[in-house]
């Protein structure tokens, strides 16, 4: 008689996660396709992809996007590049200093950045009128593609800047060493030996910032103005000012989930082309900057910093202001903050926080899973749910608002303005950072740990959550204050999802932005700056390590 096979939960467990992800990923993406090739009538056309590609008007963002994303791509890595040199193979005093504020730069809401800028370099800003007014020199616009490069470029290149620090410090020093004999030094080196040793990280950075650069929304939507964008183009056909077209919208979001899965394979190919490891058996001993070429470095990262992190300290400033509407008076007052808690401030704080720990809570649960899943019950299945947890990570956030509206409008699931489809929007697009950080901590962890505890009587289950998770929870921890940052600063997804009662900070400053309330604005800003900065500054201290995964 044959035996029967026995029971195992981690079977159900992979079952239960596919299942989630099923309902809340692949379902939405599926409404979003059908509503895309189905017009009112409930017949087939493809009558609004022929429109998207028929018209200039809407091709044209499709360019837009990708060539401002790859030129910021390109300054990224000239600007981030150089630092992290700087940073990894000399001693600069503050160098911890940089790495904090060049941190919270990258992680703070792209559209505050973009703000700040209008306020400095807009029309009116303050630096355009004093360069016009003290030299008669006319500084040009922010706007358009020249703004959102400018901008994007020195909010994304500490993405590089930390992204190359892994790199550069893996690189063993006799290799350096090696290339000296053989003549290969200076400049020389640096093209020939480093770069190339570090080509991976280099593609690696470079997705993460382009990915970055064609999703962002916040950006190109304040100014932007007649560069249009991808991720715009979705929200001004979906909610924007010239009536609603959710099939049109939806038959966007469907070519981009095309464009951006496509770009994703390309840098997966080109890194299988660079696939090697390198460890630091001996590592870089860091140089002291002497001369004039060790004051260039201390200038040149100093002013870069500086000038990345000038929107931030900007905003904070205006924000104890005196202000009415769109002005600035002279004075300084809390008149701001006063104003922000009669404007939801108490609401949106309460929603970021309450919705935001929800989601997070949910985000450390199937992380842990995950993560196991993959690291200890390696199969076929389990490598489907590790593929579809990191999709949202591509897809531009405006695309998975879509698809959740769609999805989410009627009944059986009619949870369309609810706080649950907020949380649920936030779980699938930020749990990835959580994911990958409990992943790489599981890895270092070994299995004869768990076989001691399982040998010595005690259940799989209980071995995982009394042996297994506890040695996982810095790893937990770091990539949840990750995706906590994200989740706090979330805009692109939300500006689709979000009614009153569900409104956040980020969205509370967008809605002040767009109402032309500057002093409000500055202050739900600088609220949401400084939760920024205080989650990163507990990250950095339960993470212990600069080798940050964005």
């Amino acid at each position: 008689m044959q035996a029967k096979r026995r029971f195992d939960l981690w079977t159900v467990v992979s079952l239960v996660t596919l299942g989630f992800f099923v309902l809340f990923l692949l379902y939405p993406l599926w409404g979003l396709l059908r509503q895309s090739v189905f017009n009112a009538k409930g017949e087939f056309t493809l009558e609004y992809f022929k429109r998207f590609f028929q018209y200039r008007y809407y091709t044209v963002t499709i360019f837009n996007s990708i060539k401002v994303s790859l030129a910021i791509t390109l300054v990224t890595l000239l600007l981030g590049i150089p630092i992290s040199y700087f940073y990894s193979f000399y001693q600069l005093k503050g160098a911890k200093f940089l790495f904090v504020v060049s941190l919270l730069c990258a992680m703070s809401a792209p559209f505050i950045g973009a703000y700040a800028w209008i306020l400095l370099l807009g029309r009116q800003g303050v630096i355009t009128k004093f360069m016009a007014n003290t030299f008669g020199l006319n500084i040009g616009s922010i706007y358009g593609f020249d703004g959102i490069l400018f901008v994007q470029s020195l909010k994304l290149f500490p993405l590089v800047f930390i992204y190359m620090n892994g790199a550069f410090k893996d690189i063993d020093n006799s290799l350096l060493e090696a290339s000296a004999n053989m003549g290969v030094v200076g400049v020389k080196r640096f093209f020939k030996v480093i770069l190339q040793l570090s080509m991976p990280t280099i593609l690696a950075a470079s997705l993460v910032v382009f990915m970055r650069a064609f999703a962002d929304f916040g950006t190109p939507l304040l100014i932007g103005e007649g560069y249009r964008t991808f991720p715009v183009e979705i929200y001004n056909q979906y909610l924007g000012e010239h009536g609603q077209d959710y099939r049109f919208a939806a038959a966007i979001s469907v070519i981009g989930v095309i464009m951006t899965t496509a770009i994703f394979l390309l840098q997966k190919w080109a890194t299988s082309r660079y696939n090697f490891s390198i460890s630091a058996m001996h590592p870089v001993e860091k140089k002291k900057p002497k001369g004039i070429g060790g004051f260039l470095m201390y200038l040149y990262s100093y002013a870069l910093v500086g000038l990345a992190f000038l929107p931030q300290a900007y905003i904070v400033y205006l924000s104890f202001r005196n202000s009415d509407g769109a002005v600035f008076l002279p004075g300084y007052s809390f008149t701001n903050y006063r104003m922000a808690v009669t404007r939801l401030l108490g609401r949106s704080v309460n929603n970021t926080v309450l919705l935001g720990l929800a989601a997070l809570a949910i985000i450390v649960l199937l992380a842990v899973i995950i993560a196991y899943l993959v690291v200890r019950r390696a199969s076929m299945l389990n490598n489907v749910i590790d593929t579809l947890s990191m999709v949202p990570y591509i897809m531009p956030g405006s695309v998975i608002g879509v698809a959740l509206v769609i999805a989410f409008s009627n009944k059986p699931f009619a949870l369309t303005g609810t706080a649950l489809i907020m949380i649920i929007a936030w779980v699938i697009r930020r749990m990835p950072y959580t994911i990958r950080s409990a992943t790489a901590t599981l890895q270092l962890v070994p299995r004869d740990v768990e076989e001691a505890a399982t040998s010595l009587g005690t259940s799989k289950p209980k071995t995982f959550f009394r042996i297994t998770v506890p040695m996982m929870r810095n790893g937990i921890i770091s990539g949840a204050i990750l995706s906590w940052i994200s989740i706090v600063t979330e805009l692109s997804s939300a500006i689709i999802l979000y009614n009153n009662r569900t409104i956040t900070l980020t969205m509370s400053t967008y809605v002040a932005i767009s109402r032309g309330n500057d002093g409000l604005a500055a202050a739900f800003a600088a609220i949401t700056t400084v939760v920024t900065a205080v989650s990163i500054m507990i990250y950095l201290k339960v993470s212990k390590t600069e080798d940050v995964k964005i």
